[in-house]
């Protein structure tokens, strides 16, 4: 959702760049982030976060997707490489078939130990 984008996510999206030729991002709109994430979120509208992220060297593209999974975008992508966090396994990354169907492969990369939106989210409130 890369709701307050913060260095974990920096990282993570440097990462996700070294692996191929060029890095199209599929960001969660308001409703989709609003479904999984409950009513609160997200804290930072849609266009200001894909603002943010297309503003970052790494980043080639920026495609908001009102899904609750990205499924439809991976299908119109068909990517080479599909990239997601470390706390999926392999086979439950959304996508995986398609992309491994058209020849390409899924990678994990780790996070960043102790960063998380929600750790911010807790810092603040227990600030305030």
């Amino acid at each position: 959702c890369f709701d307050l984008l913060h260095v974990g996510h920096v990282k993570y999206l440097q990462k996700a760049r070294e692996l191929g030729d060029l890095l199209v991002v599929g960001l969660n709109s308001d409703a989709s982030v609003k479904r999984l994430k409950g009513e609160r979120r997200p804290l930072i509208e849609e266009s200001e976060r894909a603002h943010i992220l297309a503003a970052l060297d790494c980043i080639d593209y920026v495609v908001l997707f009102d899904e609750d999974t990205p499924l439809t975008l991976i299908e119109a992508l068909a990517p080479a490489v599909l990239v997601k966090g470390g706390d999926y396994s392999i086979e439950g990354v959304v996508g995986r078939e398609v992309v491994e169907a058209a020849g390409g492969r899924v990678e994990l990369v780790q996070f960043v130990d102790g960063r998380s939106t929600s750790r911010i989210i807790d810092k603040i409130l227990a600030s305030y």
